[in-house]
Order: structure tokens, then C-alpha cells, then sequence
């Protein structure tokens, strides 16, 4: 079985495009989406029209929620930058508002959540070993666990289960703007976890937010050079 997943798309097309050609050359069995879909400025109709055709969201990202949320209780800047996705978009995605917080792929062998199984915005990762484990406890037949949510590629084993955090299509933090995503296979009865990157045209990214976007050149510079202004 070979699972591709993906994650914080970000409304990037540009990367969007890349990671699909990419992973559509493993042949993959089915393709995961862990949300944050079209919180940002490369063209998020364009990503979220590539995201329903070829990779609809699973779980629900943390910037997801903004888009559920009474627009009166968020603050001036989210609410400014919802009102230019939705004016994108035609309006909210209805999908959003169904995604579920976790579900079960592999055979149930594989838990897929945003930030964690808890909480989109809870990053997994930075838990202490205990309440990590903690968050997988109701579900006693799962040997690995993917998030996303930090924008960081990591794996970690305890106790038979492997925790993984795939990285992110868009907006990296390490310097390296390239977009990622992570393949999971399993032969023989064992998971094995493959991290890739894939090189996209960030210029064009940039140009498109520089263009169309409020505050664009933010998005520019986190697209063009990997890192958070």
C-alpha cells in the first residue's frame, strides 16, 4: 500500500502543481490532504480548485477554521484577508465545513490530523513523549501518525507507532522554499516513510501574490526565500 500525504497547501498553486506531478509518479494507492488548503496569496482558486479535482482536503488545518468562525469575533487583519479569499473563492468552500478533525486510512493503521488529534492548532511535535502518546490512546490499532501544522519534516517512533510530520507544500520556515510532501508505504506488514521535496517556479508564485494580493509582497517573500518575514 502506498499512501501519499500532503499538507498546508496554503492556496499556493504554483507548489500545488509541482507536488501532484511529483507524487502522481509513485503511483500512489490514494492521496491524504491535511488541511490548511487556501489560506494564502499564490492563486488559492486555482489551489483549491486543484485540491477538490486530485487531492480533497481529509482533516481540517487550523487556518480552516477561520473560515467557519463568526467573522465579528476575529480580529481586523484575519477577517480583512478572509473577505479576499472569499471574494476569491466565490465564498467559503462548503467542504470546509464538514472536515473532521482526524480520520483513519491504511486499513486503520494510519491516523491523519492537522496540528494534532486534538486540536487543529496544537502542534504535535512539540508535546513532551508522554502527552504525545497521550493524544493517540483512543486509537489502539494505529502504527502511524501524520500531521503537519509546524512546516517542519520530522519522524519519531515509541512503542510501536510512528509519528510523522509531513512538512508543507507552502511557506516553509527552514530557508529551503522547495515544496514537500510524504509517501507512506507499506511492505511486508511495516510502514516505511519516504520525505520529499520538489522544486517549483517561486517567482511566479511571488509575482502572482505581488499582483492580485493585499500585503502580497509578505507572501512573496516567504514563497521566494523559505523563510517567515
Amino acid at each position: 500500500m502506498r499512501l501519499a500525504i500532503l499538507t498546508d497547501v496554503h492556496g499556493n498553486r504554483f507548489a500545488l502543481e509541482a507536488v501532484l506531478e511529483d507524487l502522481r509518479s509513485a503511483s500512489p494507492d490514494a492521496v491524504h490532504n491535511l488541511g490548511d488548503t487556501v489560506w494564502g496569496m499564490a492563486d488559492p482558486a486555482g489551489a483549491w480548485s486543484m485540491q477538490r479535482e486530485h487531492a480533497p482536503p481529509s482533516v481540517r488545518g487550523n487556518t480552516d477554521e477561520f473560515f467557519l468562525a463568526d467573522p465579528a469575533e476575529l480580529e481586523a487583519e484575519t477577517r480583512a484577508y478572509r473577505e479576499f479569499l472569499e471574494g476569491q473563492l466565490g465564498g467559503t468552500p462548503a467542504e470546509l465545513s464538514a472536515l473532521p478533525l482526524t480520520a483513519t486510512v491504511g486499513e486503520g493503521e494510519v491516523l491523519l490530523a492537522h496540528g494534532s488529534p486534538a486540536d487543529a492548532w496544537e502542534a504535535l511535535f512539540a508535546l513532551p513523549e508522554g502527552e504525545r502518546l497521550a493524544r493517540v490512546r483512543d486509537w489502539p490499532g494505529v502504527r502511524v501518525v501524520v500531521v503537519g501544522h509546524t512546516h517542519t519534516e520530522a519522524v519519531w517512533t515509541r512503542g510501536g507507532v510512528t509519528f510523522v510530520n509531513a512538512g508543507a507544500v507552502s511557506r516553509q520556515k527552514d530557508g529551503d522554499p522547495t515544496a514537500r510532501w510524504v509517501l507512506l508505504e507499506r511492505r511486508a506488514g511495516v510502514w516505511n516513510v519516504t520525505f520529499r521535496r520538489v522544486p517549483y517556479d517561486t517567482g511566479a508564485a511571488a509575482e502572482w501574490a505581488e499582483a492580485h494580493a493585499p500585503d502580497g509582497g509578505a507572501e512573496a517573500y516567504m514563497v521566494r526565500t523559505g523563510l517567515r518575514p
